[in-house]
């Protein structure tokens, strides 16, 4: 099987690229008997994309990486024109820089999907799994979302993927192409880009310095390792149905003072780095996905629990200096 994962140098499409690969000849870790597996990352390498994502697998013969932009006709086609099964990842994603600069959120996730689905149905790929998010729903006070609920973006990132949602489903509905729309709640772990909630606390801690903490922190999120979630992705490549959305989720919600807390607590420090910082523009105050389709459907379960999974990612972070301290010393606001 031939699979191209776009924007696999990112931090979740690098953890999927390692698993794809953690098993020789296999495409789940799970499930050795799928068959061979040669995997082509396709990734522009901006800031959040970064080749020491892929230093474990770097070397394997079953890997190629190609630097290029998902907006780009010529390459696209030319990639794609290889592979079997597309894996979409790539992405503008934080929702501050689409609050400053819309733009190029508009134009990766909404153009840069549509490029990428007119090269898989030109080439006739036999599956294209389109990796979304629960911000597209907006936000829920009580009870949680289901595949079926109207989509209600808050922010111009949340935004650009209903666009991109609604345009991969759209080529199945019209033209047959075998779709598959994954949504997942919050995302944690080793490599994730110190501009996120976690690793931008973490980091800052390590540091001696403060945390800036949005509002009141009241604000609420589900958290799901990003180990959790590309097994879960995997369970939908191999067996989800055609034209389906799935929801993958970590079944563990914390406001974000909460999560703070925890984060002190594994940082050994005080509340007193903690700075209140006015609230981001449209920020929703819930997110909660009902993951009952995925589980009765695929056999989705997350396996690492938050208290785990936030020990390892932040011993991680204390291993790995060298990995984010050039990031956040070249980050840009």
């Amino acid at each position: 099987m031939r699979i191209l994962v776009t924007g696999g140098a990112g931090f979740v499409g690098s953890e999927y690229v390692r698993m794809l690969l953690s098993v020789p000849g296999s495409t789940h870790p799970d499930d050795p008997s799928v068959g061979p597996v040669a995997v082509t990352v396709l990734d522009k390498l901006t800031y959040s994309g970064n080749l020491q994502n892929l230093a474990a697998v770097r070397h394997d013969p079953r890997l190629r990486v190609v630097r290029g932009d998902i907006c780009d006709t010529d390459l696209v086609n030319e990639v794609v024109a290889r592979h079997d099964v597309i894996v979409h990842f790539a992405a503008e994603t934080h929702v501050d820089r689409s609050v400053h600069d819309a733009q190029p959120f508009v134009t990766t996730n909404v153009v840069g999907s549509q490029t990428l689905l007119d090269a898989a149905l030109r080439h006739g790929a036999r599956r294209f799994v389109h990796v979304s998010t629960d911000e597209v729903y907006g936000s829920i006070d009580e009870g949680s979302w289901t595949e079926d609920t109207p989509l209600s973006p808050s922010s111009p990132y949340s935004a650009s993927k209903a666009g991109s949602d609604l345009l991969a489903l759209a080529y199945h509905r019209t033209h047959g192409l075998d779709v598959v729309v994954t949504r997942c709640s919050n995302n944690y772990g080793a490599y994730q880009f110190p501009e996120k909630i976690i690793p931008l606390f973490v980091t800052n801690l390590l540091d001696g310095g403060t945390v800036p903490l949005y509002g009141d922190g009241g604000n609420v999120r589900d958290w799901l390792h990003v180990h959790d979630h590309c097994v879960g992705i995997a369970l939908v490549q191999e067996k989800g149905r055609a034209g389906e959305v799935y929801h993958l989720g970590g079944g563990t919600e914390l406001t974000n003072w909460e999560l703070t807390v925890r984060l002190l607590e594994a940082c050994a420090v005080g509340p007193d780095r903690v700075v209140r910082v006015e609230d981001r523009k449209g920020h929703d105050r819930r997110y909660s996905l009902d993951t009952s389709k995925a589980s009765s459907e695929l056999g989705y379960a997350p396996r690492i629990d938050l208290e785990r999974g936030l020990t390892q990612t932040v011993q991680w972070y204390r291993d790995n200096r060298s990995w984010w301290e050039p990031l956040k010393a070249g980050a840009t606001p």
